[in-house]
């Protein structure tokens, strides 16, 4: 029998009898393990035996987060990071070497954009971006160089979706791995690697953790990738290895995983529904909304919508900066997923990484306002974001 998603959110993995009976995974605050004899310590070194061997390798609370996050995701075996970006550059130098070539979607998280863009080249692996949303764009560009193809869905910070199907079948042709970074979403809303992605990453920081304390990311896909990315790209190059405490905090974020993404997709759908008709709003940008490009393909490879929104002001940046400067309930911070509704301004924040020009290239306007949706009361933060488009209509006349 097939355990249920909220089960295996909950349980899989860890059995409360084979640690005293402790219900919740207990915390392991070491950073190396004793060997029994001389000889076990060789052969866990060359993999002949299994165990643990030092922190940076693996923990047992950490573990529990890897296989519960692999049953979730569908994926054989899963890594636990220190952050989405130590998650995404332990698979880039595990997989990739000087003159190979990364096809990106033409919108990406910023930091991920200044990888891509400013630091890989340094390295000899050279990076194109590509709009995703056009399947026949990817099969175009792509080279015998190509080894890997990524892409966001939803994007960050535009809520650009791509179908995963369509561009993992272009993959399926060539030697190169098809990423796909599930942030937005978690495995509860889209499942990636069964519609045919090879690797799925995550800020877990965001929706898996869920309550803005943690930082954290994950890797999953099959066992022979992910045995690679730990003992390549995260042991010997970048070491982003996850605290114990950290993975405990995603596993408690994990139990109520299901509970708050229907949370955020229910408050969210009504959100964009409002901003879509209130006058100060030139766009609402949300894959819920028949406005949006890609409705059709998000309702057939999400669950729900997801609880990120986008939007643009008639006024443009300064309605924008009025707008957000007026909100009381809905917090000023980057970062998304948590329990508070956050509001933030990409374009200053977190993709100033994009030259005014790069911005404009890949997809997305000075003007854009990102809101993650929290767990506060529907009505409380409509009311809150209607005070603040009323304030930039005072504020507007005034001018």
């Amino acid at each position: 029998m097939t355990n249920g998603f909220a089960t295996r959110a909950i349980h899989h993995g860890y059995s409360p009898l084979d640690y005293h009976g402790a219900l919740n995974p207990p915390v392991f605050l070491t950073s190396t393990y004793a060997f029994e004899r001389t000889a076990t310590g060789g052969e866990r070194f060359s993999g002949e035996t299994p165990g643990y061997i030092y922190g940076r390798i693996g923990n047992p609370t950490v573990s529990v987060l890897e296989q519960r996050l692999a049953a979730l995701e569908g994926g054989e075996a899963a890594l636990a990071t220190a952050s989405g970006m130590g998650a995404l550059t332990a698979l880039i130098w595990s997989m990739l070497s000087q003159g190979d070539q990364i096809l990106a979607d033409k919108t990406l998280y910023g930091c991920t954009f200044a990888l891509l863009q400013h630091q890989l080249p340094r390295f000899g692996i050279s990076v194109r971006f590509v709009d995703m949303t056009d399947p026949t764009a990817l099969a175009a560009a792509m080279t015998p160089a190509t080894r890997m193809v990524l892409t966001e869905t939803p994007s960050n910070p535009n809520m650009r979706v791509v179908d995963i199907a369509a561009l993992a079948d272009i993959c399926s042709r060539s030697a190169a791995t098809f990423v796909v970074d599930n942030t937005y979403c978690s495995p509860y809303l889209q499942r990636p690697l069964a519609l045919g992605a090879d690797v799925v990453i995550h800020s877990a920081t965001k929706y898996l953790g869920g309550h803005g304390d943690l930082l954290a990311g994950m890797v999953v896909g099959s066992k022979a990738v992910v045995d690679r990315v730990r003992t390549v790209g995260l042991k010997e190059m970048n070491g982003a290895c996850i605290s114990a405490l950290d993975a405990f905090l995603v596993l408690r974020g994990l139990k109520t995983l299901t509970l708050r993404m229907d949370r955020h997709c229910e408050t969210a759908m009504c959100l964009a529904h409002d901003l879509e008709a209130a006058p100060q709003v030139a766009r609402v940008f949300y894959p819920g909304l028949d406005s949006h490009p890609q409705h059709a393909l998000a309702g057939r490879q999400m669950k729900a919508y997801g609880g990120m929104i986008a939007l643009e002001l008639k006024g443009g940046l300064a309605a924008g900066v009025a707008f957000m400067d007026a909100l009381e309930v809905v917090t000023r911070a980057v970062s998304l997923g948590d329990a508070e509704t956050l509001v933030q301004h990409p374009a200053s924040m977190t993709h100033a990484t994009y030259s005014p020009a790069e911005r404009a290239h890949h997809g997305f306007t000075d003007g854009l306002v990102r809101l993650s949706v929290g767990l506060e009361d529907y009505v409380d933060l409509r009311d809150d974001l209607m005070n603040g488009l009323a304030m930039v209509s005072r504020y507007e006349q005034g001018a």
